[in-house]
């Protein structure tokens, strides 16, 4: 554990409830030439990570410590973060819903034939499932919100996915926070693209500018709009007294004669066009 702390620059702490042994063992392939991945006790985990914070108290990676718990592991390395993600993340494989486990989503039936025998209807019933029977067999007639996401499913709702052969849920290892080069953050920052981040920047610079316009703090995002402001004031100034300038002279040229500066009139263009036709 500490030689990959010291080895490697970027560590992913990953959670793996719901997952199998065969799982992880096809990500550690996945990610053989790019990163390590590394699972173990917590309680051996801590006492490591206890041992070595001791002897190194300005290590960048203490943070670490405190993130230690449950069925998790750590993913090192020194390649794209993200792309290491989304690896680890393409690795999901379909799966029943256990009784007592926590639904990671909603889980709707849609109607139509269910194969079970006409004899299984009061079981239906109990579940407040409406049915019929159609050609021997139990058929739904709605659509049913079976288990709502964060619900713990319960024994009946698992026996009957199992009987309908469903499996609703979808599980893989999850990145949910990272450690890069002395931060640790979030894993949803790697979904920010860059198109997200220019539109962040731009908007924090809005906001800045217009603190700066209100509160009369001059800013490198208000500077261009107190200027223009200010501009108007000076041509305001200028066309309401005898102090003119070539800006000036021009907007009072503009307000005196506003068709000078505008297009050519449709009928002397055609007209122009007619002439030319008859030469």
């Amino acid at each position: 554990l500490i030689e990959l702390l010291e080895t490697h620059r970027a560590v992913l702490l990953v959670s793996v409830d719901n997952v199998g042994s065969k799982q992880i063992q096809d990500v550690r392939l996945a990610l053989r030439d790019e990163a390590t991945v590394l699972m173990g006790k917590n309680t051996t985990i801590r006492r490591v990570f206890r041992d070595y914070f001791s002897r190194n108290p300005d290590s960048p990676h203490r943070g670490l410590a405190d993130m230690v718990g449950g069925n998790m592991g750590f993913v090192f390395t020194n390649g794209d973060v993200a792309k290491v993600r989304e690896t680890i993340l393409s690795f999901k494989v379909p799966a029943p819903a256990r009784t007592g486990s926590v639904a990671p989503a909603d889980v709707f039936i849609e109607p139509g034939p269910t194969g079970c025998d006409p004899g299984q209807t009061a079981w239906f019933q109990a579940l407040n499932i409406p049915t019929k029977i159609q050609r021997g067999q139990i058929e739904m007639i709605a659509r049913v919100h079976l288990i709502k996401e964060g619900e713990k499913v319960t024994d009946s709702s698992s026996a009957l996915l199992q009987k309908l052969d469903i499996k609703p849920f979808a599980y893989s290892v999850v990145v949910h926070t990272v450690y890069d080069d002395g931060e640790i953050f979030d894993a949803a920052v790697l979904d920010l693209t860059e198109a997200n981040l220019i539109t962040k920047l731009l908007t924090g610079a809005d906001v800045i500018a217009a603190l700066g316009l209100e509160l009369g703090v001059p800013t490198k995002c208000s500077i261009k709009h107190s200027i223009n402001t200010a501009y108007k004031a000076c041509l305001a100034v200028g066309l309401g007294t005898e102090y003119k300038w070539a800006a000036v002279t021009e907007f009072e040229a503009f307000f005196k004669n506003p068709g000078a500066f505008g297009p050519a009139p449709a009928a002397a263009a055609a007209a122009v066009v007619e002439e030319e036709e008859e030469e």
